[in-house]
């Protein structure tokens, strides 16, 4: 089980930290991603890890603005946005996929598991 959490309502140019607790799932041993959805459009991809954090992705509208991290000890994903746009609201959500070392994913299908999502509104 996903549980992401943090979002809210943030002016543009702030941040926000999303996190998303695992539970019944050996966390290390899954690869991590987030995504979103805006009203009316489909889910897109965000970022994601490696299981041991060594390798990350971010979608170009994002990279350099918001930064995936894990902390295998906690069962956590985290999700560090800043500069926020307006065109970053959303519902974000994680997901999880067991991967070998090493192993990152951008396509949504290729996740097992899902939380259900956070909402993110920029806006001032």
């Amino acid at each position: 089980q996903l549980q992401a959490s943090g979002g809210g309502l943030v002016q543009p140019g702030g941040s926000l930290r999303l996190s998303c607790a695992a539970s019944g799932l050996t966390f290390s041993h899954y690869a991590m991603g987030w995504f979103r959805q805006a009203p009316g459009k489909e889910r897109n991809f965000v970022a994601t890890l490696s299981r041991g954090g060594s390798r990350t992705d971010y979608s170009a509208s994002v990279k350099g603005r918001f930064t995936i991290s894990r902390d295998n000890a906690k069962g956590t994903v985290y999700l560090q946005m800043n500069s926020l746009k307006p065109d970053d609201t959303a519902v974000y959500f994680c997901a999880a996929r067991e991967a070998v070392s090493g192993a990152t994913y951008s396509e949504a299908r290729r996740y097992t598991y899902w939380g259900r999502g956070t909402q993110v509104t920029v806006s001032s």
